[in-house]
């Protein structure tokens, strides 16, 4: 297998006018890593693989594989192998010949086809559909092909674009599983695109997060969701996203309170938090924080209790109107009005009130993130 090292890759599109799709990406992929893209529609993440893949032309930049500079080696020469989103088989041809047609065109014996074909099928549990023709298989089916294709060429460098956009729901899990499965058999080199941030969350070591084409955050899954480098970030990684509520930080007598905007509700900040803030009080920011950091409080409803004992609501609490309960079996989702803001609480499913009633929301603010409002960066220790 091989590293990847772009440096300073950009894309530029001439038309009517000059359109900048990817600004500057500088990536370093070791040797067997998984690698994610990940983003909205047209941050850039497709433009970045193809540029690897050889699919689109570098407008400036340096990209090397295996320590070689490609940026004019032509797609065939790179030795990657590409999934695409709509599978790409050859519907005359059977899952054998599917499989092994990339290396017949390169001469390969034929003992030696038969031998990856069947390695390939093995792996990807698809040995009982050699002889069929692709429109005999399931969805599910046609992409194990797809990825079988990619494994016969036994490739320095595998890329994935979007491969389980046109799968259902369930089909997307068990792809995923057998995907990373497959990173952890070959231990190869994969860089993998996708719009699903359950996906990236899963499947990736580290995730490039990209968007309008710059990169955001380069980091492992549980430090962009912990640790997120700005709002984007933060508001992208995590479903149900994250709550936002604009306010500022205000010194009073006896503790800071972050107060919301138009005073529609203000909360006091614990000690370990303050210690954090100090140096932004009075400064306009954006408060960050994630659904299960949010509850309802027991006055809303019966009260919740674990064995014996009631379970202690944190006491940071503001009046709320209950808009819509999503109860989802093992969680619910709460979401609610406090002031002129939308607020989603992840809670322990349980009797709530009607939607209309009041409810008192309580918000775990040692877990909070704050954010400079004209920048969008997290700012504060820690």
């Amino acid at each position: 297998m091989a590293s990847v090292k772009l440096e300073g890759i950009r894309k530029i599109y001439q038309g009517q006018s000059e359109h900048v799709a990817v600004h500057g990406v500088d990536l370093d992929v070791a040797d067997g890593e998984f690698i994610v893209l990940v983003g909205p529609s047209g941050c850039g993440k497709s433009t970045t693989l193809r540029m690897i893949a050889g699919l689109e032309s570098i407008t400036a930049g340096t990209l090397s594989i295996d320590g070689r500079i490609v940026n004019d080696v032509p797609p065939k020469n790179r030795d990657i192998a590409m999934v695409f989103q709509n599978y790409a088989l050859y519907p005359h041809m059977s899952v054998r010949d599917n499989l092994a047609f990339a290396l017949k065109l390169r001469k390969t014996s034929d003992s030696e086809i038969e031998k990856r074909v069947s390695k390939a099928a093995e792996i990807l549990g698809i040995t009982e559909y050699l002889g069929r023709k692709p429109k005999a298989l399931s969805g599910g089916q046609r992409q194990r092909v797809a990825l079988g294709r990619a494994i016969v060429r036994e490739p320095k460098v595998f890329l994935f674009d979007e491969p389980l956009s046109n799968l259902d729901a369930q089909l997307r899990v068990q792809m995923r599983r057998e995907i990373a499965k497959l990173h952890t058999d070959l231990r190869a080199t994969m860089i993998y695109v996708t719009h699903d941030q359950v996906e990236a969350m899963t499947l990736g070591d580290r995730i490039v997060v990209m968007n309008k084409g710059h990169v955001q955050q380069i980091d492992t899954p549980m430090n962009l969701y912990d640790h997120p480098r700005n709002k984007f970030v933060a508001g992208f990684i995590g479903s149900p996203g994250m709550n936002f509520v604009d306010g500022a930080l205000v010194n009073g007598e006896d503790s800071v309170q972050f107060v919301a905007d138009g005073n529609s509700f203000s909360l006091d900040l614990p000690l370990g938090l303050i210690e954090r803030m100090k140096g932004f009080e009075g400064q306009a920011v954006t408060l960050g924080i994630r659904p299960e950091d949010v509850s309802v409080a027991p006055e809303a409803g019966p009260p919740l209790f674990t064995g014996e004992s009631t379970i202690v609501h944190p006491p940071i609490t503001a009046p709320a109107r209950l808009e819509l309960v999503e109860a989802l079996g093992n969680e619910a989702f709460v979401y609610s009005s406090v002031g002129k803001y939308s607020v989603t609480a992840r809670v322990a499913p349980r009797p709530f009130p009607d939607s209309g009633s009041p409810i008192t929301l309580a918000f775990d603010l040692a877990k909070a993130h704050f954010f400079d409002r004209d920048t969008g960066e997290r700012i504060g220790r820690g």
